[in-house]
């Protein structure tokens, strides 16, 4: 499969082009195109990681029919041959890395599931912990955790983290409080109880395969006013997962996302404020390789 790092289709409007995706506009529906682009630390890195397109939104398709019988989605469909005609001139960029969507009015807030005690998750633990190490319980984002947890230690039960969503710069975590002041109680009770159903489901189906979905990210919008699930899910991307094989608390996993990648970048000593470095040929096959065996792992066959 040829790398693409960019697509270039004229026929329709660019709406965005995203740390991964580019998205047209083509009236009520979009068109959203997965490339090979990586991005680590808010940044997209130089390297192309051939196929990673394919791998992702093969396993979007493959999610959205699993969970599909407890929340709706946009996909339409994946097939070229179904696409509006003037789009079957790029079949090469499009094959395998592409979806038409119906158009949603999406919900500015990423609805993170946590499974596991870990990321972000464990360092505002541990700083709660500090400021307050008297206390019975440690108040994450208004759920009430032990005090006795170690980095990807299991949570007594899955819990729901929102995150602003930025356009640029770092999502910041926010109370449950605080998203209900943004998007209003109604819809913020239903945003936690499809996010903590879909991920119960998918870590439930994950373990059984020999995978542990750590935590991942959603995002939502209305569909004919009924909250769908959109842009793409439970891919390496936007979730941590681990072999359960290996799993021990205390320290973190080995992983089949871009953990590797995030950690090749810390020991070259790049400073995450300058344009990142150019990855070595060994560096992308690994990476690679992850997402490869992540996809076989949980959809059952391969892509590339």
């Amino acid at each position: 499969m040829k790398s693409v790092l960019k697509t270039d289709i004229k026929e329709y409007p660019l709406l965005a082009r995203g740390k991964v995706r580019d998205v047209y506009d083509l009236g009520d529906l979009l068109l959203i195109v997965a490339t090979d682009r990586i991005s680590a630390f808010d940044w997209v890195l130089p390297t192309a990681i051939p196929g990673k397109g394919a791998i992702l939104n093969s396993m979007s398709l493959f999610w959205f029919n699993f969970v599909k019988d407890i929340i709706p989605n946009h996909l339409l469909t994946s097939d070229v041959a179904s696409y509006p005609q003037a789009l079957h001139k790029y079949k090469d960029d499009l094959e395998k890395r592409s979806m038409l969507v119906r158009k949603a009015k999406r919900i500015d807030i990423e609805c993170i599931a946590r499974g596991y005690l870990v990321g972000s998750g464990f360092k505002d633990y541990k700083a709660i912990l500090k400021t307050n190490p008297s206390s019975a319980t440690v108040d994450l984002y208004d759920n009430s955790l032990p005090t006795n947890l170690k980095l990807a230690d299991k949570l007594p039960q899955p819990i729901f983290t929102p995150s602003t969503k930025e356009e640029s710069g770092h999502d910041q975590n926010i109370s449950f409080k605080r998203m209900i002041e943004i998007v209003g109680e109604e819809v913020a009770i239903q945003l936690r109880e499809a996010t903590l159903g879909v991920y119960t489901k998918a870590n439930d189906y994950a373990v059984s395969r020999g995978i542990i979905i750590a935590d991942t990210k959603f995002e939502f919008g209305f569909i004919d006013d009924k909250l769908s699930l959109i842009d793409e899910i439970l891919s390496p991307d936007s979730s941590r997962f681990w072999p359960v094989s290996s799993y021990a608390p205390g320290s973190n996993p080995p992983s089949f996302d871009k953990q590797y990648l995030r950690d090749w970048l810390e020991s070259v000593g790049w400073d995450k404020n300058s344009p990142p470095p150019e990855l070595p040929a060994e560096v992308v096959d690994n990476t690679l390789a992850k997402y490869k065996q992540a996809h076989k792992t949980l959809v059952g066959h391969d892509i590339l």
